[in-house]
């Protein structure tokens, strides 16, 4: 294995399959059969997971709700949905897992404390991280990254629904290339969108690599941690 820790990074729209909205079961079951491939090398597992697939935020501002902190707060409850119906997924292919939340909700996770977190890790168990980092104007990138540096990851995984960093957009530039390898600076300088600047800034700062793959793809999620080159490499 490349990888002992990782922190695979989720968004709530890749819960949705092919619907247009909510959590699609084939969907749901696919994360958590491929979770486990890697849970049982002995990889210890933390996951952030977005909200998008319910409630954005952005989007709620959009859609009527003048106050950006309220919005934000409703898209952070969303994640802990998601939390939740991954936890269910993962324990029924008989992983032990942990959900932390960043806002306190005693009856369905424990609240995010950083050394109980890396104890649960180092136990084998698997954490998913909720509600974002429990502030408004922050993404879940952010909180991933922030999660990930906190309990010593050795890389984020982003699990996407293209194949890695392209020029353009792959689903609308069919003359988009990929970036195997590309460095931070990089892709600051071609303003690649990666991760919003808060989330990327800290990964740099940090010299914390992120990998974004396919997560759709077979196996890709195992074959990353294992070393092979799938996706592109950011460091």
């Amino acid at each position: 294995m490349k990888y002992k820790r990782v922190l695979l990074k989720l968004s709530g729209e890749s819960l949705m399959g092919d619907k247009q909205y909510g959590i699609d079961a084939k969907a749901l079951d696919h994360y958590a059969a491929e979770v486990k491939k890697v849970a049982q090398l002995g990889v210890e597992i933390g996951i952030v997971i977005g909200g998008g697939n319910i409630f954005r935020g952005i989007e709620g501002i959009e859609g009527g709700i003048p106050d950006r902190a309220q919005a934000d707060y409703m898209g952070m409850l969303a994640t802990v949905i998601n939390g939740m119906a991954l936890q269910s997924a993962l324990e029924a292919y008989g992983m032990k897992t942990r959900l932390q939340s960043a806002i306190k909700m005693e009856q369905v996770s424990e609240p995010f404390i950083r050394r109980r977190a890396i104890r649960h890790l180092e136990k084998g168990r698997i954490v998913i991280f909720a509600a974002g980092t429990g502030n408004p104007y922050f993404t879940t990138d952010t909180a991933a990254v922030l999660r990930a540096i906190e309990i010593e990851a050795d890389v984020i995984l982003k699990g996407t629904r293209v194949d890695g960093i392209y020029t353009a957009d792959p689903l609308k530039d069919l003359t988009a290339t990929k970036y195997n390898n590309i460095s931070f600076s990089e892709v600051i300088k071609l303003n690649l969108n990666v991760m919003d600047m808060t989330a990327f800034t800290l990964c740099r700062e940090n010299n914390l690599p992120i990998i974004v793959f396919n997560i759709n793809d077979g196996d890709s999620f195992l074959n990353t941690v294992l070393g092979q080159e799938i996706g592109t490499l950011v460091e």
